[in-house]
C-alpha cells in the first residue's frame, strides 16, 4: 500500500471517529453547549483539557523551535507547563465555584459592570483570534503534506472538519472529541520518538536517549554541538540570547496560560469545585507525556537533518542534487517541496546542495573558497519537522500515516476550543448578557452557533497570512492573555480593593500597551506582503515582542490599582462574594450563580 493511501485511511478513520463522536454527544441545551452539563469527570476533563492545550503549537512546532535554536527555546517548555501550576493553585477552584459559564461573565458579575464584561470580551477575542490563527496554520501544513496539496488547501479543507463537529456538539461534542484526539496525538508523537531514540541511541525512553550517546559512544549532545558549530550555528546546548528576554518570555507563556479563556473553561465542566484542582492535576499528567519528549524529538530530528544535508561528515561534500532526486533516503524532499514549506537550489551550479550559516564569518571565506554563493537550502519552515520527522528517519509507512491524525488531532482540538470560548463570547455574553437579553435559550444556541462558524472564516483569513511559525503566533496570544486577563482574574479573587473603574482601566491598559509594542515593532502583519516576524531587532532593549505580556500584566496591575485607589470604593456586597469565592469548599456541588 503506498504511502498517499495509508496516509487517507489514517487520517479518514481519526476523522470519522471525531465527528461520530460528536453526532453522539450533540449539545441540545445552553448549558451542555458552554459547559458539557457540567458532569465531567475530572480524569476526562484533564485529558481533554491536555489536548486542548496541546495544540499545533506544542505538537507541530515547538520540537521545530528547539531543534533550529536549542537551549533557549526550551522556555516554551517551562513557561507553559508553569502555567498550568499557576492556573491549578490560583485560579481554577475559584472560577469553578463561582458557577458561571465564560471567563467575561466572572469579570463582568465581580467588578459589578457591564462594561468590564465587554472589555473582558474585547481582550478574549484579541487573545484567542490570534491563537487560534496558529491552529489554522498547523493544519494547513499538516493537510498539505499528507494529502500532498498546497497548504492553502489544507487549511480550507481543516476549517470544514472543524465546522463539522464543533459547531454541532458545543462544549459537550468537543470534550469527547478531545478525549479520543488526546490519544490520537500522544501515540502518534510518542511512537516516532521510541524508534528514532533507538535509531540512534538504543534506549527506547527519549527523554533518556536526549542524554545517552550514539553508536560511536559520542554523546550525543556532544555530536550535535560539533555538527551544528562546524557549519556555523551557535552551540545547541548553550544560552545565546539575553537572559532578562528569557525570564520575561518564560514568565509571558505562565500567566498567560493561566489567563486562556478556552482553557479556563473547561473546568466550567466539572461537578464540584475540588475536580477543578483535580482536573489540573491531571491535566499535568497528561501533558508531561508528551512536553518529556519534545527536546529529544527536536535534538535528534536536528541531528538527522545535519547528518543528510552532510551525509559524509562536515569535512566532506554536502549532498548531491543527484542524490536528493534519486535517493530513497530524500524522497520526503520532494514530497514537502510541493507543499511549499520546503526548497533548495543549486546556485552555483556545482550539483550540491550546501546547507550552512552563510551569516557566519568565519565560514565566509571557506565559501568563498570553494565556489559556495549562500546557503542552498533556501526554505525549511520549521513547523514541519515533526511531521517530516517519521521521513527523515525512514521509520514504517505506518507511522508516518499515525502522525499525519496526530498533527491533525492535536491543530484540530485546539482551535475547535478556541472557537467555541469566541463563540460564547459572542452568543453569551455579547448578544445574551448585553444586547439582547430577554433571547431565549434556542435562539442563544444558534446564534452560538452562527458566531462559531464567522470566527472559523476570520481564522482562515488570517491563517492564510500568519505572523510567524505557529508557536511564535501562539507566543503573541499568550501575552496578550497574560497582559489583558491573567491579572483581571487575579485581582478579582484575591483583592476586594479593585473595583469596576480599575479594572476596566487595568485592562485596556495591558491589552493596549502590549498591541502597540507589537504592531509598532512588527508593522500590521496580517496585511500580505508586511509579515516582517523576525524579532531581531526589540524596540525596548532585548525584550521581544513575544515576551512583552509580562510588562503589559505588570502595566495592568499598576494603572488598576492607582485607578481604584482614586475612585470610589468596592461595595460591601462585592467585597463579600470575593471572600465567599476564595473558599473553595469541595465537599458539595457547588450552586449554579454563586
Amino acid at each position: 500500500m503506498d504511502q498517499f493511501t495509508l496516509n487517507l485511511l489514517f487520517v479518514g478513520a481519526s476523522f470519522a471517529l471525531y465527528i461520530g463522536i460528536a453526532i453522539w454527544a450533540r449539545a441540545g441545551s445552553t448549558s451542555e453547549f458552554y459547559a458539557a452539563g457540567r458532569g465531567v469527570h475530572p480524569v476526562t476533563n484533564g485529558m481533554a483539557t491536555a489536548a486542548d492545550w496541546m495544540s499545533a503549537a506544542s505538537f507541530i512546532s515547538m520540537a521545530g523551535l528547539i531543534a533550529f535554536t536549542g537551549y533557549d527555546n526550551s522556555s516554551f517548555l517551562m513557561g507553559w507547563t508553569g502555567g498550568y501550576v499557576l492556573l491549578a493553585l490560583l485560579l481554577a477552584p475559584y472560577l469553578r465555584k463561582f458557577g458561571k459559564f465564560t471567563v467575561s461573565e466572572f469579570i463582568g458579575d465581580r467588578f459589578y459592570s457591564s462594561t468590564a464584561r465587554m472589555v473582558a470580551v474585547i481582550c478574549l477575542l484579541v487573545a484567542s483570534i490570534t491563537y487560534v490563527i496558529g491552529q489554522m496554520q498547523g493544519v494547513g501544513i499538516a493537510f498539505g503534506r499528507f494529502l500532498e496539496i498546497d497548504a492553502f488547501w489544507g487549511l480550507l479543507i481543516g476549517a470544514c472538519v472543524v465546522f463539522a463537529y464543533a459547531v454541532f456538539g458545543g462544549m459537550k461534542g468537543v470534550t469527547y472529541t478531545q478525549v479520543a484526539q488526546y490519544c490520537v496525538l500522544i501515540t502518534a508523537y510518542t511512537i516516532p520518538a521510541v524508534f528514532i531514540s533507538l535509531q540512534l541511541t538504543g534506549n527506547p525512553i527519549p527523554a533518556l536517549g536526549l542524554f545517552g550517546s550514539t553508536e560511536s559512544g559520542e554523546p550525543l549532545l556532544a555530536k550535535l554541538n560539533q555538527i551544528v558549530t562546524d557549519l556555523g550555528f551557535a552551540e545547541y546546548t548553550a544560552a545565546h540570547g539575553s537572559t532578562i528576554n528569557m525570564v520575561l518570555f518564560t514568565l509571558s507563556l505562565m500567566i498567560g496560560t493561566a489567563g486562556l479563556p478556552h482553557v479556563i473553561m473547561r473546568f466550567f465542566t466539572v461537578p464540584r469545585v475540588s475536580d477543578a484542582r483535580w482536573s489540573a492535576g491531571w491535566t499535568l499528567v497528561f501533558i508531561a507525556l508528551l512536553y518529556l519528549t519534545a527536546p529529544a524529538v527536536g535534538a535528534m530530528a536536528r541531528l538527522n537533518i545535519s547528518e543528510l544535508m552532510w551525509p559524509n561528515g562536515t569535512d566532506g561534500e554536502a549532498v548531491s542534487v543527484e542524490q536528493i532526486e534519486s535517493d530513497p533516503e530524500y524522497a520526503w524532499m520532494a514530497t514537502w517541496q510541493k507543499t511549499g514549506l520546503l526548497g533548495w537550489e543549486d546556485k552555483n551550479g556545482d550539483g550540491k546542495i550546501q546547507y550552512y550559516n552563510d551569516a557566519n564569518a568565519d565560514l565566509q571565506a571557506k565559501a568563498a573558497e570553494n565556489g559556495w554563493e549562500g546557503n542552498e537550502l533556501t526554505n525549511f519552515n520549521r513547523d514541519i519537522l515533526v511531521l517530516a520527522n517519521p521521513e527523515i528517519a525512514s521509520l514504517p509507512g505506518w507511522v508516518i500515516g499515525l502522525v499525519a491524525a496526530g498533527g491533525l488531532a492535536a491543530a484540530l482540538s485546539t482551535a475547535a476550543g478556541l472557537l467555541l470560548a469566541i463563540s460564547s463570547a459572542v452568543s453569551h455574553d455579547l448578544l445574551k448578557g448585553q444586547l439582547t437579553p430577554n433571547m431565549s435559550e434556542k435562539s442563544e444556541l444558534l446564534a452560538a452557533r452562527i458566531s462559531m462558524a464567522a470566527a472559523i472564516v476570520v481564522a482562515v483569513l488570517l491563517g492564510l497570512n500568519p505572523p510567524g511559525f505557529a508557536a511564535q503566533t501562539v507566543a503573541l496570544a499568550f501575552g496578550l492573555a497574560a497582559a489583558s486577563i491573567f491579572p483581571a482574574l487575579m485581582m478579582g479573587i484575591f483583592s476586594t480593593r479593585i473595583n469596576n473603574v480599575g479594572a476596566v482601566a487595568g485592562m485596556l491598559a495591558g491589552l493596549v500597551v502590549t498591541l502597540l509594542y507589537i504592531f509598532l515593532h512588527k508593522g500590521w502583519f496580517f496585511i500580505p506582503d508586511t509579515n516582517t516576524f523576525t524579532d531581531a531587532d526589540p524596540l525596548l532593549g532585548p525584550i521581544k515582542s513575544t515576551s512583552f505580556g509580562a510588562i503589559g500584566a505588570a502595566v495592568n496591575f499598576a494603572v488598576a490599582y492607582v485607578v481604584s485607589g482614586m475612585t470610589k470604593e468596592t461595595p460591601q456586597e462585592i467585597k463579600d462574594l470575593v471572600e465567599s469565592v476564595r473558599i473553595p469548599r469541595g465537599a458539595g456541588v457547588a450552586v449554579e450563580g454563586h
